[in-house]
């Protein structure tokens, strides 16, 4: 007879805030997907009731730390992570089939340097991370609310920036990317006018699309139909 695994938190919405920046589209998870899970999530997910963490405890070493908000279905998380393993990932994502995807990524590549969480980011930021703990944060895709009665729920917003900035060491990056040009501009006027941070690049530029930013198949598709894919990167300065 085995252990049940812990289970991600119940409720993965938190009540705590008025606004939510997604739409919970649970869906189902496939055969692969859950066994995954099951295997998994007992050793490499983390919830609400963990706390603040220590990193250096969660991942048994002191290591580069990078936070990814909304992996999707994680094949770009897991390919970051496969491609550094001298640096350690925790991944935020709502949609349980996502963390299940992950999960069955991680175990297939043998990946150690790997965690999740299947909660709100608004938890994981105020409840989870410890001050300057991240060496870098992303936001990739984000939904862009395109409505323009919706774009209070975008997710990059003025607050959220600067509560990612307290997670941020001096000199850690947010790097955020989207394909909606409008939503591309948002996220460069809220970047330009917040406290503490300074863009990589000159002025207000966009940034080339780094090298450990894996390309998903979502936007090579968006490319070939002529879509444009901006990338931000700004690091705290203070």
């Amino acid at each position: 007879m085995t252990d049940r695994p812990e289970q991600p938190d119940a409720n993965p919405i938190t009540t705590r805030r008025g606004i939510r920046s997604f739409v919970l589209r649970q869906g189902r998870m496939t055969v692969g997907q859950k066994n995954a899970f099951e295997r998994c999530w007992p050793r490499f997910g983390l919830t609400r009731e963990h706390g603040v963490i220590d990193p250096r405890e969660v991942f048994g070493r002191s290591a580069p730390l990078n936070l990814e908000i909304g992996f999707g279905m994680g094949k770009s998380l897991a390919e970051m992570a496969a491609a550094a393993p001298e640096q350690d990932f925790i991944g935020v994502e709502v949609h349980l089939p996502g963390v299940g995807a992950l999960l069955k990524e991680v175990e297939e590549r043998g990946l150690e340097n790997v965690r999740v969480y299947n909660v709100d980011a608004n938890d994981v930021i105020d409840l989870c991370l410890p001050e300057a703990c991240l060496d870098r944060a992303m936001v990739f895709f984000p939904d862009p609310w395109h409505k323009k009665r919706h774009h209070k729920r975008r997710l990059v917003q003025p607050e959220f920036v600067q509560r990612m900035r307290h997670k941020l060491r001096v000199g850690g990056v947010l790097h955020l990317a989207t394909d909606w040009e409008n939503y591309a501009e948002h996220m460069m006027e809220v970047m330009m006018a917040s406290e503490g941070f300074a863009n990589t690049e000159a002025g207000s530029a966009f940034a080339p699309r780094p090298d450990h930013r894996p390309i998903t198949k979502f936007e090579q598709r968006g490319e070939r139909l002529g879509h444009g894919v901006w990338d931000l990167m700004f690091r705290r300065t203070n």
